[in-house]
């Protein structure tokens, strides 16, 4: 009787076997293991989107809704084209900007690394891949009526903007779901890119400005609440639509503008050390802390969203103020134009000649471009203390705006 021996053959397939599944469960792991790590870059790249190196925001796009402070040609290309000598500081030709140059806007884009935005009226040469600018010169956050029109101001209130907003958005969704061309694809944002985005406002200053030609600086006062009512619906509005980054200008020291201060009859207890109009700015600073209430409650109810309160007021009255210290001439002085002649925007007829105004010789001296607007110059040295946060509430620059946790601490 033959003793059955171990198989040579089985052992070894035995051992081979073992071997090909240790093989096997290494291949498994690996494999599991790649697919963890591929998922977890692409949802930190999906955060770097927000948040970037060191903390820094990187925001895909920049919408803003404003008047002629920040307004990159809509009113030029809704109405009639801004002449020269507007733009020629920086641009050489005009450039749809109530200013010899760029604006705060302009300063914020290049702060954030973006192109300076289109506006969303200019049919000509645009591009939205990084955003569309809404604002118009002679904008107002009530909806403008008749009154309003007549007096001069533009019929492109804070509701149309924020309607044109809503179709821009609905307009590049549509594209991308028919699936329309690539080079028109690379002029629009992307539909996950309005989440991302910088929504900025910059107005308000023409709503007190018609209402000081209208009524009595106490029916002034009585009107703000309507005013900053009609602001939270927008920016209600916009949150419903995605939007979570918001940065927010107050109104600037309007009894300071040149124009303001020349229509105004002397009255010595009303004029500060500056010569700025004292009540004009109290009513100002009012409209300002109303708005700052409105930004700290617009926080409680959106805890999900990040609202930096940016006090231009405090900045705009700082140069004023301190002007000549920076190298800029009178502060009540400007430019462009000449008061009650031939302002800086207007082209005037003598003899049957067309003329445009003719600018100072150096426009950098000067804080007021055109005595509504301010000047290139100006415009740098307050975007230089707006974008490092020094006066925001709360007190983040402008590259750290998307970190929203900032909000919870200054409830």
């Amino acid at each position: 009787m033959e003793v059955a021996r171990p198989s040579v053959g089985n052992g070894i397939s035995g051992r081979w076997k073992t071997a090909w599944a240790s093989k096997n469960s290494v291949k498994t792991f690996t494999i599991a293991a790649f697919f963890a790590v591929a998922f977890s870059l692409l949802l930190l790249r999906g955060r770097h989107r927000v948040l970037g190196q060191s903390g820094t925001c990187y925001f895909p796009a920049v919408f803003n809704f404003g008047d002629s402070n920040s307004d990159t040609g809509g009113k030029s290309a809704a109405f009639h084209r801004i002449p020269l000598p507007n733009g020629n500081t920086f641009f050489q030709k005009p450039s749809g900007r109530y200013c010899d140059g760029k604006l705060i806007i302009d300063f914020i884009a290049e702060t954030l690394g973006l192109p300076y935005l289109s506006a969303y009226l200019n049919s000509v040469g645009t591009n939205f891949r990084h955003g569309a600018n809404f604002a118009t010169g002679g904008s107002t956050i009530q909806p403008a009526d008749a009154r309003m029109f007549k007096m001069g101001y533009s019929p492109i209130s804070l509701d149309i903007q924020l309607a044109q907003f809503e179709q821009f958005k609905e307009r590049v969704n549509e594209l991308y779901k028919e699936g329309v061309d690539p080079n028109i694809k690379s002029k629009l944002p992307r539909p996950e890119d309005f989440s991302q985005a910088l929504y900025i406002f910059d107005i308000g200053q023409n709503d007190l400005d018609g209402a000081f030609k209208s009524m009595t600086e106490k029916q002034v006062i009585e009107s703000i609440p309507g005013i900053i009512n009609e602001f939270a619906q927008t920016v209600k509005r916009l949150h419903q639509h995605g939007a979570r980054i918001f940065w927010i200008h107050n109104t600037g020291p309007i009894g300071c503008l040149p124009f303001h201060v020349l229509d105004y009859t002397p009255v010595t207890k009303n004029v500060d050390r500056n010569g700025c109009i004292r009540s004009h700015n109290e009513i100002a600073q009012e409209f300002n802390r109303q708005l700052k209430e409105s930004v700290i409650q617009l926080r409680m109810q959106f805890p999900d969203a990040g609202l930096t309160y940016v006090d231009i007021y405090s900045a705009k009255y700082s140069l004023i103020s301190d002007g000549k210290h920076h190298g800029f001439a009178n502060p009540l002085g400007y430019c462009c134009g000449h008061y009650r002649d031939n302002m800086c925007w207007r082209k005037t007829t003598e003899n049957g000649t067309e003329t445009l105004s003719t600018s100072c010789s150096n426009p950098s001296a000067y804080i007021s471009w055109d005595g509504i607007h301010y000047s290139h110059a100006a415009n740098m040295w307050i975007a230089n203390k707006v974008v490092e946060g020094w006066l925001s509430d709360p007190p983040t620059p402008i590259t750290k705006a998307c970190h929203m946790s900032l909000n919870s601490k200054r409830q």
